[in-house]
Parts: C-alpha cells; sequence; structure tokens
C-alpha cells in the first residue's frame, strides 16, 4: 500500500508544528502527515473578510501542491470547524475525516444548553485581550477543570495574533453556512475525539449533533482524563496515533481501486 496521507489542521491558539509534533511522531514514517498553519495567521491581522473558505482553500493549495488527489483531513478545535466546513464542500477529495473537538458544527439542531453556551462566547467581545483567553478557555471545559497557568517567561511572539484571530472565528461562526444536507451526503468515515473534562454543552453536544448526521460512519471515542486544553494529540499521542491509523486503514480499504 502506498503511504497513508493527512493533512493536520490546528486549533486557533497552538501553531500547527508545536501542537502535532508529537503526535506525528507517535504515527510513524509510513505516514506522510503534514501539520498545515491556519491560513487566518499568514499576516499579523486577520485577513479582511476572513472566513473558513479561506481555509477551505489553504488547504486545496497544499494537497495540490504535494500532487494529493484525495488524502485524509484531520482538525482541532477551529481547524475542526475548517474540516467540516472542507468536507461539506469538497467530499470527493477526502478518504476520512477526523475531528477533535471541533469548535464548532454548524448553526442547526443547537439544544438549549449549546445555545445558552453561545451566548456566553458572544459576551467576550467585550473584554480586554487580557482578560479574553482566560475567559474563553473557561467556558470549554468543565467548572471544576483547574486550567493551567501560563508558561513562565514572555509570550511567544506568535501569541499576540490569538485574541483577534479567535474573534475571527467566532464572527464567521455566526454567518457561515455549514450546510447540514451537504455533510449528510459525506460517505466517507468519521472519527470524533472527545475530552471526558471538556464543557458537554460545547464538545459533547456537537459530538452527539454530528453522530447524527453522518451516521452509521461515525465513530466516537472519548479520553476520559482530557479536556479542550490538553487534547490528546499533544498528552496521549500514541493513543490517538493507533486510533488514527486504524481510521485512516479502514477508510482505504473500503476505498475501491
Amino acid at each position: 500500500m502506498p503511504p497513508i496521507r493527512a493533512i493536520l489542521l490546528p486549533g486557533s491558539v497552538l501553531p500547527a508544528q508545536p501542537a502535532y509534533d508529537a503526535l506525528i511522531e507517535a504515527l510513524g514514517p509510513d505516514v506522510h502527515a503534514f501539520a498545515k498553519d491556519l491560513e487566518l495567521y499568514a499576516d499579523d491581522e486577520p485577513p479582511p473578510g476572513w472566513s473558513l473558505d479561506a481555509e477551505i482553500e489553504g488547504v486545496l493549495r497544499e494537497a495540490d501542491a504535494r500532487g494529493w488527489e484525495t488524502f485524509h483531513l484531520t482538525g482541532y478545535s477551529g481547524g475542526g470547524a475548517a474540516a467540516l466546513a472542507f468536507a461539506a464542500k469538497h467530499p470527493e477529495r477526502l478518504l476520512s475525516l477526523a475531528l477533535l473537538e471541533p469548535a464548532w458544527a454548524g448553526s442547526w439542531d443547537w439544544s438549549p444548553a449549546h445555545a445558552e453556551l453561545w451566548k456566553k462566547y458572544e459576551q467576550l467581545e467585550t473584554l480586554t485581550p487580557e482578560q479574553f483567553l482566560p475567559a474563553f478557555m473557561r467556558l470549554a471545559v468543565k467548572p471544576d477543570v483547574v486550567l493551567p497557568p501560563p508558561p513562565p517567561g514572555p509570550p511567544p511572539p506568535w501569541m499576540a495574533k490569538r485574541p483577534a484571530g479567535i474573534r475571527a472565528f467566532l464572527r464567521t461562526f455566526k454567518s457561515y453556512d455549514l450546510d447540514r444536507a451537504r455533510l449528510a451526503a459525506f460517505r466517507e468515515p468519521v472519527f470524533f475525539a472527545l475530552g471526558g473534562l471538556s464543557n458537554p454543552d460545547d464538545y459533547g453536544e456537537i459530538a452527539h449533533r454530528l453522530a447524527r448526521v453522518f451516521f452509521p460512519d461515525f465513530h466516537l471515542e472519548v479520553f476520559p482524563e482530557r479536556h479542550h486544553f490538553d487534547p490528546p494529540h499533544r498528552i496521549e499521542p500514541e493513543r490517538l496515533a493507533e486510533l488514527l491509523r486504524r481510521h485512516w486503514e479502514g477508510a482505504e480499504g473500503s476505498t475501491p481501486a
């Protein structure tokens, strides 16, 4: 069999390489996994009018440059939302989809608790940059989770872009049309990794909603001790690598030659 080809999209905070280094090492040399940074952070400020479509175009450019007509796509958090948008618009390019707690999954079929949570996300717009990230992180986890303190020393230069980038994601989620019917027509396997300590009204609700959309080829894997800010691709890369390889190999085994 030829090597497995996969593109990995990061979330809205950590750049792609440090986010996925451990996972790529655990996947081994026979998996050609490329950690692609978000188009959102190509310049010092988010591009005017940026939306998930910009990330879709970036994935297409990367795959075409590598000569990958088809490939597996994995996305975490904001990158997971972009991966869903890609699957809706270009299903013919994907062998499978893997979602690591996507930050958003369309504006349909929200539970009352999920709708209430998004009102709290909207309220973040009024906060200063110093207040914004701690409040944003707190909404993503269960109330009793102790979040890690910032690392010692000055923040890395890329960190200055993150509050504006996260706000850009929150804005596009309000208006982006993620077509439920197009997602439901996606026929390749879908894997979802969920942290047991993440906010169930956020990522747990998204997992159960997408399970209905992608039924019957949807696999949910729960990591009981993980949450959105200590995700399995960084903390349990060996376990996630084994699950992803199984997911990808199964998808390729069911793909006609």
